[in-house]
């Protein structure tokens, strides 16, 4: 980063994002939220196609 210059993130930024290690941790952290993110996404729209179709019977 050059000096002065700033950088609007919500991140950290005296972590070094480019080594391996925060590389493999980050996308292991985000594949499990985003596997989490997907359940919960599917057992809520399921849910909702049981109700309605409870509705209609």
């Amino acid at each position: 980063m050059i000096p002065g210059e700033t950088v609007q993130s919500m991140l950290p930024q005296d972590l070094p994002w480019w080594l391996p290690d925060h590389a493999i941790f980050f996308g292991v952290l985000y594949g499990v939220l985003l596997v989490i993110g997907a359940g919960v996404g599917f057992v809520v729209l399921r849910s909702l196609a049981q109700t309605f179709a409870d509705k209609h019977h």
